[in-house]
């Protein structure tokens, strides 16, 4: 009943959910709320270091908040107004909620922004008034397809012998946007598109994925060789459990994440390589905290972030992955 009712109120919202918020006086505290999806998972956790990181710099507080479904969403927004917290950040566990989350932010009085997964309207339109930071999905994905290419022709493989995992997750934009990019390039760079073999995950966890790639896996005895992606590190790590577990090992097994996450740097810690090939690092640096000092300024200053910023990555292996997290900017670990 609630979503139907938030969904209501969306058609006056979207597109002036700015508008009427005025700017923080210089002497009120800020506070601004940091929501996302998954609070266990490593990215988000590192978002809330970077964010607190912004906080502590700009002296604001910041509150952390998990929100796993539509209806801890809009409490938490709620839970913000009775804060006076005068704006948030999101990645929200369903972006058709978008609409809704428009409306609670307007009617609270909150400013809002989007991080990682961008909202859509009811026809499913990326709605473009909420000030977006996420990551160029598709582009990182072909990133993705081009590494498992190389990797194949570096090791001579015949691609007629190589199946591909594409572990998928059709129901948010940007786990489509992320495995079609690989895709096409595999499919551009000659791979066969009857090798590709959809696996889709009823979560965004290595469980689900190492459930779905096994049923692939199993239902395709004839290929020698297998690569595996998807959405992120646990996708395609739930991917390469699978292979060890049919007998395929690292030199059978070129896997790609997305991500650059702790699981990805465990795996490239193992005294023996894996199937875990590499990562597309994606830094969650600019995630957590150029967000926050953006919204920051939006409160202080009137300063409207801008509607769209994408970041990109960069692919590590085993090999380099402590040069590419010095490149971009993150600390050793």
């Amino acid at each position: 009943m609630k979503r139907r009712i938030f969904l209501t109120l969306a058609a006056a919202a979207v597109t002036s959910m700015v508008a009427g918020v005025p700017a923080a006086q210089a002497a009120d505290p800020v506070k601004i709320g940091f929501l996302v999806k998954q609070p266990e998972e490593p990215w988000f956790q590192d978002e809330w270091k970077f964010a607190e990181a912004a906080a502590k710099k700009d002296g604001f507080t910041l509150v952390k908040i998990g929100a796993q479904s539509g209806e801890k969403v809009m409490s938490a927004i709620d839970n913000l107004h009775a804060q006076q917290a005068q704006g948030f950040i999101i990645c929200t566990p369903d972006v058709k909620l978008g609409p809704g989350i428009v409306a609670k932010a307007k009617a609270d009085g909150l400013k809002m922004m989007t991080v990682d997964d961008r909202l859509v309207d009811g026809s499913g339109k990326p709605i473009d008034s909420v000030p977006h930071m996420g990551i160029s999905a598709y582009n990182i994905g072909q990133q993705v397809g081009k590494g498992l290419i190389d990797e194949i022709k570096k090791r001579g493989w015949d691609m007629k012998d190589v199946g591909a995992i594409d572990v998928t997750y059709e129901q948010l934009p940007t786990a489509h946007d992320r495995t079609q990019g690989a895709t096409d390039i595999l499919v551009a760079s000659g791979f066969p598109k009857a090798n590709i073999i959809a696996a889709p995950q009823a979560k965004t966890d290595t469980e689900n994925a190492f459930n779905a790639a096994n049923i692939a896996i199993t239902k395709n005895p004839q290929f020698k060789h297998w690569v595996a992606y998807g959405l992120n590190d646990e996708a395609v790590l739930g991917a390469v459990r699978a292979a060890e577990g049919r007998g395929f090992k690292a030199d059978n097994m070129i896997g790609i994440g997305i991500g650059g996450s702790d699981s990805a740097l465990n795996e490239f810690k193992k005294p023996n390589p894996t199937g875990f090939y590499g990562t597309v690092i994606i830094s969650p640096k600019r995630h957590g905290e150029e967000t926050s000092e953006l919204m920051y300024a939006w409160i202080t200053q009137g300063k409207e972030p801008p509607k769209l910023t994408l970041t990109t990555g960069m692919l590590a292996t085993r090999d380099n992955v402590g040069k590419v997290r010095e490149e971009m900017g993150l600390a050793a670990k």
